[in-house]
């Protein structure tokens, strides 16, 4: 699989996600949206960051099931119910997902939703992967 990584200088620098990926692989893997639930099914977590931090492994661990590897994510989208807050803790956020998943950014969005099918669900994250 080769993921190649395109942030034209006609647009603004990107910080933490790439502009776009091309992707050449051939096996697809879509990932479910994975919010801070523990194995139980309860969501852990008091904060943003904490629950970001959870979900974002949630997401590794799914992928990695799949036999996948955080360098082999071509897109995740992240639901926030408060962007406010998600700007707020950008730095701190940008930080755990460089420990957990790297510096091979994906092509990604951040949209405010009004809330997730957890009730106590602060932010979820989706996407797909390509696989060699």
């Amino acid at each position: 699989m080769t993921a190649e990584r395109v942030n034209p200088p006609e647009l603004s620098p990107p910080a933490g996600f790439s502009h776009a990926v091309v992707a050449t692989g051939s096996r697809l893997v879509f990932l479910a949206g994975q919010t801070a639930l523990d194995a139980d099914g309860r969501v852990v977590g008091d904060t943003l960051p904490e629950q970001f931090t959870r979900a974002l492994a949630n997401l590794l661990t799914a992928l990695r099931a799949a036999g996948g590897a955080p360098a082999d994510l071509a897109r995740v989208t992240v639901y926030a119910t408060d962007v406010a807050a998600y700007r707020t803790h950008a730095r701190e956020l940008g930080r755990v997902w460089r420990e957990l998943a790297g510096r091979d950014y994906p092509a990604m969005a951040v949209v405010e939703v009004v809330r997730l099918w957890d009730e106590r669900a602060m932010v979820e994250l989706d996407g797909f992967a390509l696989l060699p």
